[in-house]
């Protein structure tokens, strides 16, 4: 079974800005585990099938405009029927006051009531943006993550290969570090990840010979980057002459992580190649192939040759 992440409500309150209008207790200890949010309207006229007790419940204008018109006893009993359900905790939008049969029912259930000015859908984006990042399906991968002229380029490989001393020459070429060694990646949607290093070895980078460096100290806060996304794995190995090598980029390769199908290549380590220039250009050429653009496929085109692979590049040779 996938391990389970949690945030607390207090993380939630700071990160994005809310106001604390009742908790019955320390909202530390008050653990939101579903990254998901509810507007009630069907709730408080009754209806409670397929009800999701774990969700954040959203009480906007439509609420309030149906709760107005209601009697105070008929209000009690809808507020109470929902808070009874033990929700994680109720957020107010757009400034309204709350109603008093509203905070006597979160003190006799113990549920916490939270404010914000702001507009219900944007609170809505923000809350569920911010908890797909936070309770996200994650993993640690060994290598090194950094950001190439836009592109989250995440570099592995066998440990010596060279993956630091890449990443420094592209730092000092003014590219952005991301994470050294150790790259935690999270799941944030259905085809999207993200890459972050972990807080106590963030911005240092072991090299060889020298040592540990902090890339934030050495080359100044535009060299370093927070988080990133992963949009492109390259897997650095030793040269094997006996190994036949993509030279075409016809057919796309990819890695899965975390059931996401990342592009991928890779990139063969010798003495003599220029690892940070070659980096660049594969970042460059998979942004144009997003882009719809793939130089391998016009240049098949302008020689007439349809073949794939290896096959490909044989016929080619011998034109």
């Amino acid at each position: 079974m996938a391990e389970e992440y949690t945030v607390s409500l207090d993380k939630l309150i700071d990160d994005v800005k809310l106001e604390v209008i009742y908790t019955p207790r320390d909202t530390k200890e008050i653990i939101i585990s579903n990254n998901d949010i509810n507007r009630p309207g069907l709730q408080l006229t009754g209806f409670y099938a397929y009800f999701n007790t774990e969700k954040i419940q959203i009480l906007g204008n439509t609420e309030f405009a149906y709760l107005g018109g209601l009697s105070s006893e008929e209000r009690k009993t809808a507020l109470a029927t929902l808070f009874s359900h033990k929700i994680p905790a109720v957020i107010i939008t757009r400034g309204h006051t709350p109603f008093h049969e509203l905070i006597e029912a979160a003190k006799e259930y113990e549920i916490p009531v939270l404010a914000t000015p702001l507009d219900t859908s944007e609170v809505m984006a923000s809350m569920i943006a911010y908890l797909n990042l936070c309770l996200a399906q994650r993993i640690t991968r060994h290598g090194v993550l950094i950001e190439i002229y836009g592109e989250g380029v995440l570099i592995v490989g066998e440990s010596g290969v060279g993956k630091s001393e890449t990443a420094i020459e592209l730092v000092k070429r003014g590219h952005r570090l991301v994470a050294d060694d150790a790259v935690e990646i999270k799941k944030v949607s259905a085809i999207s990840l993200v890459g972050s290093s972990p807080d106590n070895i963030r911005h240092f980078i072991e090299l060889r010979g020298i040592g540990i460096v902090n890339a934030m100290r050495l080359f100044g806060m535009g060299a370093i980057k927070t988080t990133e996304r992963i949009d492109l794995v390259i897997k650095l190995e030793p040269w094997d002459p006996d190994k036949v090598y993509d030279r075409m980029g016809v057919d796309s390769e990819y890695t899965s992580i975390l059931g996401v199908n990342v592009p991928s290549m890779t990139i063969p380590v010798k003495p003599g190649r220029n690892l940070a220039v070659i980096l660049e250009v594969a970042a460059m050429n998979n942004r144009q192939k997003k882009l719809g653009y793939n130089a391998a496929q016009e240049l098949l085109s302008n020689l007439g040759l349809e073949m794939q692979g290896n096959e490909t590049y044989q016929s080619w040779t011998d034109l």
